[in-house]
């Protein structure tokens, strides 16, 4: 049989084609700063998806990898380890939640919170199994956090869906009474600030509705913070801003300071409907990815580094928002803290490549939107030139 030559390969030609993907392969990283095999940098406002929260190289989380890399990198769910156990005391010391259960990712961190939901359900009713989301809500890409997904252009192609998953609109009071009101629901799953969506906030009206009536009718209510939590706000959670504590948060992204690591946090009655064997992960709370869980908390959880998000996050929506009158195609500047949105009144896909072009990275978001997600140790002269960029884009296509 004849072999292929690997020097005739090339990355299209590797890879199933599930992302739109161009360029020189990016070798490196280093503060806020991607470089790519042809030595080109980029300045990094999308933060690998939310990821890199503290950015390329930091030391904290080299040195926390290192150590644990040398003493364990993997043990079986079967037996505690002791960076876990680390790693879990301090979300629950830092949270609402008594308990916790860690995986990998954000979609599995949801695809378990409903099923702790319904588990938590089916103790009441085994009828009660229903799940409500919201319009441009986005929860993962597996079947159960597809099906949660609010968006039928992610659904194209993978029915039928799990049964019982029910959507209404986003920040309509009416629209969610009248639709929870139909079944007998296990769970209400929202992001209290929508990322991919098209950066939308969650009205606090809206929010203490869902809690009241979760409350009242014994439903979990699930806040998804895979993206707008730890840190990137200006508070440890997003939920804290809010007035409202969830029974079940989601957590996955940046808690790992790049290695994969997701987490559930819940109340201490959730997690008493979960017995040996209802859920399990084999690499979920890896070692490696735990110390670094550790290390990102106690950097992250600091009130000083909190308020520097708060700082720099309206540092950086005060130039955004100067760029409005400029730009009639800008249609409002959205979000808070680190986690914000541009909107514009068409497809800003070619602002979003004339930047890469020119060095800075930026991230699509839902209905003409481009988030700005920069590593949180963003420095108001990182701020200046990712705008300068911006702007300078914006001219020359508009």
């Amino acid at each position: 049989m004849k072999t292929k030559d690997s020097t005739e390969m090339t990355p299209d030609g590797l890879f199933v084609p599930t992302y739109k993907r161009g360029g020189a392969p990016i070798v490196r990283g280093a503060g806020m700063y991607l470089y790519d095999s042809d030595g080109k940098e980029f300045l990094d406002f999308g933060a690998g998806i939310a990821v890199n929260a503290l950015g390329y190289g930091h030391p904290a989380l080299l040195e926390a990898m290192k150590d644990q890399a040398w003493q364990l990198i993997h043990a079986s769910n079967l037996y505690h380890s002791q960076p876990q156990i680390d790693f879990a005391a301090r979300l629950v010391k830092h949270s609402f939640a008594s308990k916790v259960f860690l995986c990998n990712s954000g979609t599995e961190a949801n695809e378990a919170a409903i099923k702790f939901a319904r588990k938590r359900a089916a103790k009441i009713s085994s009828q009660r199994y229903h799940v409500l989301s919201f319009s441009e809500s986005f929860h993962g890409r597996t079947y159960g956090s597809l099906s949660a997904t609010a968006q039928p252009k992610f659904h194209i192609g993978f029915g039928p869906l799990p049964a019982g998953f029910h959507y209404s609109q986003f920040n309509d009071i009416q629209s969610a009474k009248a639709k929870l009101d139909e079944h007998d629901f296990a769970a209400i799953i929202v992001e209290p600030l929508q990322a991919e969506g098209g950066v939308n906030t969650a009205d606090a009206d809206f929010l203490q509705f869902l809690r009241e009536y979760a409350t009242a009718h014994s439903i979990a209510l699930i806040f998804d913070e895979i993206q707008c939590g730890t840190g990137r706000t200006g508070s440890l959670w997003y939920y804290e801003q809010t007035g409202v504590v969830p029974d079940i948060m989601t957590l996955a992204k940046p808690i790992g300071g790049g290695m994969p690591l997701g987490a559930v946090l819940c109340t201490e009655e959730t997690a008493a409907c979960v017995s040996p064997g209802d859920h399990g992960t084999t690499f979920g709370g890896n070692p490696v990815a735990c110390a670094m869980g550790s290390c990102v908390i106690d950097t992250v959880s600091d009130p000083a580094f909190l308020k520097k998000v708060r700082d720099n996050g309206e540092y950086l929506k005060n130039k955004l928002e100067e760029l409005r009158p400029k730009f009639p195609s800008i249609r409002s500047v959205r979000g808070h803290g680190l986690l914000l949105g541009v909107r514009f009144k068409e497809d800003p896909g070619q602002v979003i490549e004339a930047c890469k072009n020119n060095g800075l990275l930026l991230i699509r978001a839902n209905l003409n939107t481009i988030r700005f997600l920069p590593p949180l140790i963003v420095e108001t002269e990182h701020i200046d030139k990712a705008i300068n960029i911006f702007e300078g884009v914006l001219k020359s296509l508009m």
